[in-house]
């Protein structure tokens, strides 16, 4: 089975906890602080793995975590990292942010490995916090939290040409004459489900790789028939070779046939119907009479527009080797370069601490004002509260989102005091 499409949730590693802890040694009455760091959450990894030309896999796996970083220990000891995950995909996969549909990342040319979400660092111990005034600190710092994101996969293949055309005009048999793919050929409509890549090698030249497009049919820009489906193949291709039967076998007029699929690429995607396009007009060997008026009249429909027409027999061979070479001096000419799709969205930017929960409220019993929740604690690993410029930023954090009036709402007073995660504060309006 082929698939083409998925959607996956992926998950990084929260980073570890910073250990509070003290030095318990005889004969050491009051030794210091020697809480261990946390260990790094795992990275998300996207990789390309040229074994593989489907999605399928996604189909039965859809949840994808990295490994949490541990806690920090005693005597210093620091928290093991957690494990990255790497999530294979084959090549000319498109990476996409599954709500708004926009793109992370192409798996195409260059890019074979992609860090798609870092893991969280893992906090502080509380040998950190030790100063000259405060030299037993009983608190450390969280861990970061770990990131998540639901994405859309979708498989654009890299060919340098597409083959495109009504069903059965001969696509998979002219495949299977010229490259080293093997596609299931049968006289019904759509037979071809899947795309087919082969490999073409022409004597003299380093070749080029073309993919078989299943069958289109009017509407198939608009979700008609299984034509649709895979329109999306055909967006990376440099040349089109347009497959035509010239011999009208199943009672269908070929000048129209070429216009009624070049209108569908065009509804799709004007820039496709844009590029280079050859003209093969197949099944020359059906011809029952007429076959060279038949081609004339192609030829001088397309041929003044620079669309250059070819009558070959996918069967037989005939006028197969210099419709190739032809198309090979094209694909030259445009260059091998890759169509790499370009990045819309960036998971370290775009994932925002606003629809994060948090909870404002007095603690009676430790006479104590608490902040914390998911937004709290993101914002706690993400900022140095040492540093004054640290601190300052973290204030104006407070402010903004609205929770310093909280604060004043449930009666904070100069002097007393806010905690958050192992973190007191004396406030000061």
């Amino acid at each position: 089975m082929f698939a083409d499409r998925a959607r996956i949730y992926v998950r990084s590693g929260k980073g570890g906890d910073g250990h509070v802890s003290f030095r318990r040694e005889k004969y050491v009455p009051a030794g210091g602080p020697d809480g261990g760091d946390g260990g790094h959450g795992g990275d998300v990894i996207l990789q390309v793995d040229e074994g593989l030309n489907t999605l399928i896999d996604f189909r039965h796996v859809r949840k994808y975590k990295a490994q949490d970083g541990e806690e920090g220990g005693k005597k210093n000891c620091r928290g093991k990292d957690g494990e990255d995950i790497i999530i294979k995909v084959p090549e000319g996969t498109v990476v996409k942010e599954a709500e708004s549909g926009k793109v992370i990342t192409d798996m195409s040319g260059d890019n074979k490995r992609f860090v798609l979400l870092k893991g969280g660092k893992g906090g502080n111990g509380n040998q950190h916090y030790a100063t000259s005034t405060m030299q037993a600190p009983k608190y450390a710092q969280p861990g970061q939290p770990a990131r998540e994101l639901e994405l859309f996969l979708e498989l654009k293949v890299i060919a340098d040409v597409g083959l495109v055309g009504f069903p059965n005009v001969g696509k998979s048999t002219f495949l299977s004459r010229v490259s080293n793919a093997r596609p299931k050929i049968a006289n019904y409509h759509f037979t071809t489900l899947n795309p087919n890549l082969g490999v073409v090698d022409l004597e003299g030249t380093g070749g080029f790789v073309i993919a078989d497009i299943p069958g289109l049919i009017e509407g198939a820009s608009e979700g008609v028939g299984l034509g649709f489906e895979f329109l999306r193949h055909i967006e990376r291709t440099k040349v089109i070779i347009h497959i035509v039967d010239a011999a009208g076998t199943e009672g269908r007029d070929p000048i129209e046939d070429i216009y009624t699929i070049n209108k569908e690429l065009e509804n799709y995607n004007a820039d496709i119907a844009a590029r280079p396009q050859v003209i093969a007009a197949n099944k020359i060997d059906a011809f029952m009479d007429n076959a060279e008026e038949t081609i004339e009249k192609i030829k001088a429909e397309f041929e003044p527009k620079g669309i250059k027409v070819f009558p070959i027999s996918a069967v037989s061979g005939s006028g197969v080797k210099e419709l190739l070479y032809y198309v090979y001096e094209l694909v030259q000419s445009i260059g091998k370069e890759t169509t790499v799709f370009e990045t819309e969205y960036d998971p370290e930017q775009e994932i925002s601490l606003n629809d994060l929960p948090y909870e404002v409220f007095y603690d009676e019993d430790e006479d104590e004002y608490v902040i914390e929740g998911p937004k709290i604690e993101k914002m706690l690993g993400y900022t140095n509260l040492e540093s004054e410029k640290g601190f300052k930023f973290f204030q104006d954090f407070l402010k903004d989102s609205g929770i310093l009036d909280e604060l004043t709402e449930l009666g904070i007073t100069d002097g007393d005091t806010v905690r958050m995660y192992g973190h007191k504060f004396d406030y000061y309006k």
